[in-house]
């Protein structure tokens, strides 16, 4: 298998076109090969989009013998000094000899990014193997990378993280929001947590054995930074495949209440109708309107804990369910936790909140169409209308475009744009939730 001239990539920007390795039509290199000197990461536009991730550092981290270095930050990576070297790269769970070829003073970097127990063998002008390497991360420091910006994806992935810690037992340092880190600081003492403002161009990346990124690699059809196709395995299970642990989805440990009173005495329902996009919108017109007066009949409290009362774009705009009361504006996530860990019950949308509710092991009433069921975690109060159009967010012939507020990719501009939760009625709310347990707290005839 030939090499191809190409960089170290940096790492993607996640919902952006990947800086995939380059390689001929046809080709499928088991990894790129360039000159060293200056690390060949390449000079970064400074116009360019900030990338999601953090690059790994300069040079690989792990001295071997003869002036050869090597590591596993964002894909095996091995710098050759000046000689005739034959390098051959393995992968030692499935057999397969990935790359091999001889060359002189180069880089060379796997196409595949994401978790690989590599093997690497290195030999001389003469024949004499120099390196032989196993990648083994015990007790060695590891960074996985969350992006910034998101809530749900970083709940749904951080249990990998964690399992990754645990299976590989090494030593993780996992980067995400501040705002998260709260959250999972004191339920993971082994693990630390840092900003990506707190680990760029530090030391502390010449310290890593191995880095990993975890995102939506919308536009990764090389398969270079997922083993598979994220809409293909779920949102949150995809950092399972991307880390290598068991994909099977797990509920996060939060920190425990600072107050763990409850904020008001009444049995309420807290609700979240405000998302990024319409599509994830429950847009039956009146449905918010009939629903929150159906709870309230049924003697709960209607509490709504979404960010911003209002939101929208262009001549588009959503209001907060009239008759619920407003608990909404920049609070932290402890007291979003707490108000969950007390309502009956939560009802949502496919965003952030719904994920929220569910690590703070608050029952999940979720309306959702424009995504498949096993694209969020599990829960019996799923509301899904299969007579409409449906999941399109999980069919790979369409991409999300998250500059398009308005995206509906089978049906925009005709009647049938966004049936998908348009055509969801309440009448299909009020039977899931009658099977919640508890449910309801008083019995009036309107609610039968």
């Amino acid at each position: 298998m030939s090499a191809t001239e190409a960089p170290l990539s940096d790492a993607p920007v996640t919902d952006a076109t990947l800086p995939l390795t380059g390689c001929s039509s046809g080709e499928a290199p088991g990894a790129d090969v360039g000159s060293v000197g200056d690390g060949n990461t390449g000079k970064k536009d400074e116009k360019a989009e900030k990338a999601a991730f953090i690059g790994a550092a300069r040079l690989p981290t792990q001295e071997g013998p003869a002036g050869i270095r090597y590591d596993f930050n964002l894909g095996c990576r091995v710098a050759l000094p000046d000689g005739k070297w034959t390098i051959r790269l393995r992968d030692l769970d499935t057999g397969n000899i990935l790359f091999e070829t001889t060359t002189g003073k180069a880089t060379v970097n796997s196409s595949k990014r994401f978790y690989v127990r590599f093997g690497i063998q290195i030999h001389d002008e003469a024949g004499t193997l120099v390196l032989s390497h196993e990648y083994d991360c015990r007790n060695r420091s590891v960074l996985i990378q969350l992006p910034v910006g998101t809530l749900g994806d970083t709940l749904g992935w951080f249990p990998y993280v964690a399992r990754f810690a645990e299976v590989r037992d090494c030593k993780v340092t996992c980067v995400m929001a501040a705002p998260i880190i709260p959250l999972f600081r004191s339920s993971y003492p082994h693990i630390t947590f840092v900003t990506p403002e707190e680990i760029e161009n530090s030391d502390t990346l010449k310290t890593f054995y191995a880095t990993y990124t975890i995102g939506l690699f919308f536009d990764d059809q090389a398969n270079i930074w997922q083993p598979t196709d994220f809409r293909l395995v779920g949102l949150h299970r995809t950092a399972g495949y991307i880390l290598g642990v068991d994909p099977t989805e797990e509920q996060p440990v939060i920190a425990p209440d600072e107050d763990p009173t409850r904020p008001i005495e009444e049995p309420y329902v807290c609700i979240a109708a405000q998302s990024s996009s319409q599509c994830k919108y429950w847009n039956n017109p009146g449905g918010w309107l009939q629903l929150v007066a159906y709870l309230k009949d049924c003697g709960y409290r209607v509490i709504c804990i979404d960010q911003k009362p209002v939101h929208g774009t262009g001549i588009v705009w959503n209001q907060i369910p009239y008759g619920a009361e407003d608990q909404t504006g920049d609070r932290s996530l402890a007291e979003r936790v707490r108000w969950l860990r007390h309502a009956e019950f939560f009802i949502g949308l496919s965003s952030g909140l719904s994920w929220l509710a569910w690590a703070a092991r608050c029952k999940v009433v979720m309306i959702a169409g424009f995504t498949h069921p096993t694209n969020e975690f599990h829960t019996p109060w799923r509301i899904v209308n299969w007579h409409a159009c449906n999941s399109c967010w999980n069919d790979p012939t369409h991409r999300f475009d998250h500059k398009d507020f308005l995206w509906c990719p089978r049906h925009a501009g005709t009647p049938r744009q966004f049936e998908c939760t348009r055509l969801i009625t309440v009448e299909h709310l009020k039977r899931v939730i009658k099977t919640i347990p508890g449910f309801p707290v008083k019995n009036p005839e309107a609610a039968f």
